[in-house]
């Protein structure tokens, strides 16, 4: 699902308080045109992102990491210096061969700003909302990630009390990478479960 699949919400008054403000920054020459849109995607896609892929690539290369990480997810990113507003509770889940996991916050959007940076619009969306708990399978394959019909699926619903991280499968032919290249293969929409490495 991509944000030319489904009919955008319209944009809440602060977003359109926030839209004025930057045309006039942009307007004034205080910030040049396009600046907050690269800097907008850099943390939601590169910056933010970054933290998680760290925390999943120690866990693909330390079993004793991993173990922690699974049983006290906060605690175990605070290991490597993430943490605080929106991850004061962290709860990660395993994807396996056979369990498939998902993260929505049905009620609003709930996001582990700490290890994802800022959420992709389309988590935002009522469509995605919805779906993916009425219907994952098939939205998981409209957003290009098929499951066979013998992988369980779970859908994990964030909420201000906790937020989850989606641990994937570690690739099959990276055993010889090191952490910082595995790092490297890590993507934001793996760690919030709608694609597979």
């Amino acid at each position: 699902m991509s944000e030319d699949h489904h009919n955008p919400t319209p944009p809440s008054p602060i977003e359109q308080r926030v839209a004025a403000l930057e045309e006039l920054l942009t307007e004034r020459g205080y910030v040049p045109e396009g600046f907050i849109e690269d800097v907008n995607r850099a943390y939601e896609n590169d910056i933010g992102p970054m933290n998680g892929a760290k925390v999943v690539a120690r866990a693909w290369t330390d079993p004793e990491y991993k173990a922690r990480l699974l049983t006290d997810g906060t605690a175990a990113i605070a290991e490597l210096g993430f943490g605080g507003p929106e991850g004061h509770y962290m709860k990660v889940v395993e994807n396996t061969a056979d369990v498939h996991n998902v993260v929505v916050c049905t009620l609003c959007s709930c996001y582990p700003w700490p290890v994802l940076g800022l959420p992709p619009k389309w988590y935002k969306d009522a469509p995605y909302r919805s779906r993916m708990v009425r219907e994952p399978r098939a939205l998981l394959a409209e957003m290009g990630c098929p499951l066979d019909d013998d992988v369980e699926i779970r859908v994990w619903d964030s909420s201000a009390d906790a937020r989850y991280l989606v641990l994937p499968a570690r690739p099959g032919g990276t055993e010889g990478l090191s952490e910082d290249e595995l790092v490297g293969l890590v993507t934001r929409d793996s760690m919030i479960g709608v694609a597979r490495l």
